[in-house]
């Protein structure tokens, strides 16, 4: 009997035996299922992840470390770059972008409505490196932070928080005590990691005279190539230690290699839950070899009456073979099916790219066909065995 009659018949086994089978293919597919969902999840997590930390790829983030004793003595600046830092900074041949900024913690009030929030004084880079889009409204202006006027872009948060998502352009909040216009509002964020939280931006003129903020507690390097990061992170290292007479107190942290230690993180994570949700299979594979014991069980006249026509042990072996593979590609090629349409899903509603790969699909498929050759190996080798004549006879 030839390859395409024996998978003819395996198909009209399945067939003639549909709620069997389908619970039979159930294991099957949902280890399938559940395997490509793990892994499209984990991957595209991972993706998503290391956009938001690590940007394009072509930032660094420059920041002080005190020494001991600076720590032991309490001798240590919390707002460590200065001015001059920024301007020396820019100087530098690779850096397209310096992004400077501070932070503090304050009360905003609206008439009778206050609200806490994040106030930070940014420099006139900020915004674009770190594609803060606006929703309505407007950005700030050059005049904005050569004047230091008091104006103000708020989160989509702050707008729902005091405005109850009414328009705040052209209100007057008070900031601490100090009233401040606000000329924008933020988008939105969106994804699984996106936070609104309540934000407030301030050019960063406006903010030092507001605050007596005279530094900076936070300075970011952007760089037009990634293969620069490392040669310009040095050098703004050594520019800054020579500035302000110190050894290496100020480092910089390559956000790109952070993201590459997250990955392997993920990555370790997205095996051991694969290889558990891969456990499934088994079970589904156990499955597959009780149906088809059971199935050599109810066709014994039928192998007697095919061995009595001439039919070898190998080509009944390879006829119950044939049909536990193709019951097992049947359950992986539905749990392929299954798995993408679900990773799909879950990307769409959680606003990451879904990262199917190709390799695990593929791995998936022949994985269930070496089930169905590792399962129905004893079931096929029992019918193969069955003596024509006890064949026969059985009842």
């Amino acid at each position: 009997m030839s390859l395409f009659e024996n998978i003819k018949m395996a198909l009209m086994s399945v067939k003639a035996h549909k709620m069997r089978s389908i619970l039979t293919m159930l294991g099957i597919i949902i280890g399938v299922a559940a395997v490509i969902v793990v892994v499209a999840i984990g991957q595209g997590g991972e993706a998503m992840l290391k956009s938001q930390i690590a940007g394009d790829g072509n930032t660094i983030e420059v920041f002080y470390q005190p020494s001991e004793e600076e720590m032991q003595q309490g001798d240590w600046e919390q707002n460590p770059f200065t001015s001059d830092d920024i301007r020396e900074l820019e100087k530098l041949d690779k850096v397209t972008n310096v992004v400077a900024s501070t932070s503090e913690y304050s009360t905003v009030r609206l008439r009778d409505e206050s609200t806490d929030t994040s106030i930070t004084g940014i420099n006139q880079a900020y915004m674009e490196v770190n594609k803060l889009d606006i929703a309505e409204g407007r950005g700030f202006t050059s005049a904005d932070f050569l004047g230091g006027r008091r104006v103000t872009v708020v989160s989509a948060a702050m707008q729902e928080e005091l405005f109850e998502g009414k328009s705040p352009i052209g209100e007057i909040i008070r900031v601490g005590v100090q009233p401040v216009e606000i000329i924008g509002v933020l988008e939105k964020p969106t994804g699984l990691f996106a936070f609104g939280s309540v934000d407030t931006y301030l050019p960063w003129s406006a903010m030092r005279n507001m605050f007596g903020t005279n530094n900076y507690s936070q300075v970011t390097l952007e760089v037009g190539d990634t293969d620069d990061l490392k040669p310009t992170g040095e050098q703004a290292t050594e520019v800054l230690n020579r500035l302000h007479d110190t050894e290496d107190s100020y480092q910089v942290m390559n956000m790109e290699e952070i993201a590459a230690g997250i990955g392997q993180v993920t990555t370790i994570m997205t095996t051991i839950i694969g290889s558990i949700a891969g456990i499934s299979l088994l079970v589904g594979g156990i499955g597959v070899m009780n149906i088809m014991l059971v199935s050599v069980t109810e066709r014994t006249r039928e192998i007697g009456i095919r061995k009595s026509l001439g039919a070898t042990r190998q080509q009944i072996l390879f006829q119950f073979l044939v049909e536990s593979i193709i019951l097992t590609l049947i359950g992986g090629t539905i749990g392929i099916l299954l798995g993408s349409g679900t990773a799909y899903l879950v990307s769409f509603f959680a606003d990451w790219p879904s990262l199917i790969s190709w390799q695990v699909v593929v791995g998936a498929l022949v994985f269930s066909m070496l089930i169905g050759i590792v399962f129905g190996i004893l079931p096929a080798n029992k019918a193969s065995r069955l003596d024509p004549i006890d064949s026969l006879r059985y009842e």
